[in-house]
């Protein structure tokens, strides 16, 4: 069809679903360990084949979570919790979550579509900042103007309540850390996240309490 570039949106679970001591780099080997991950892969590989035989240059951006209005999954079940002041035992939890707001996701694939350091590349993007789930949790409460109502639970309680409850999944979503370097592309293509964390999700939870209004 006469594509010149082609920016291809993965994710960073390519790199794997959980960090342990240090972020996930563009360094770092691939071992998707996930259906989802393995897709993403695997559409890596062939984009990459097809731009080397073909001449289309390929850009690859691998995002952490995305969120913003309409954010589904469990992050907007977090954010509707917070919304509703339920309360959530969460004050132990001190893992490292990177995130990206939408906005700051469409700058990224904006600057690369026409930056000409771009082609052929890898990036890791984010909002440049991590947080543990409750962070996140208190933020999301800031961001609503109301007060969290955030209480400590230990660890082992909640994975216990996991396996009891067959929710052990999404326990280790919320306590595992996932994170992401994303210093390359700022380097790279002197990009920089035009939103802040705080813009971001108060434009999620202004989406969420519209919804439970």
């Amino acid at each position: 069809a006469g594509v010149k570039r082609f920016i291809f949106l993965s994710t960073i679970k390519v790199n794997g679903q959980r960090t342990i001591g240090k972020p996930f780099s563009e360094n770092d080997l691939s071992v998707p360990d996930d259906p989802y991950g393995i897709s993403k892969w695997e559409a890596e590989n062939v984009l990459v084949d097809i731009a080397t035989k073909g001449g289309m240059e390929t850009v690859i951006l691998r995002s952490p979570l995305v969120y913003g209005p309409h954010v589904g999954g469990n992050f907007m079940s977090l954010a509707r919790a917070v919304a509703k002041r339920w309360p959530l035992p969460l004050s132990a939890v001190t893992n490292r979550r990177s995130l990206i707001y939408v906005g700051n996701l469409a700058s990224a694939i904006a600057t690369c579509v026409s930056h000409p350091n771009a082609p052929g590349e890898t990036f890791f993007v984010s909002d440049g900042e991590t947080l543990s789930t409750a962070e996140l949790a208190k933020r999301m409460a800031l961001a609503a103007g109301i007060r969290g109502n955030i209480f400590y639970c230990p660890l082992w309680a909640l994975h216990t309540a996991g396996v009891l409850t067959g929710r052990q999944q999404t326990i280790n979503r919320i306590t595992e850390s996932l994170e992401v370097d994303s210093s390359k592309i700022r380097r790279v293509l002197n990009w920089s996240a035009p939103y802040s964390v705080e813009k971001g999700l108060t434009e999620t939870m202004l989406s969420i309490n519209k919804l439970i209004s």
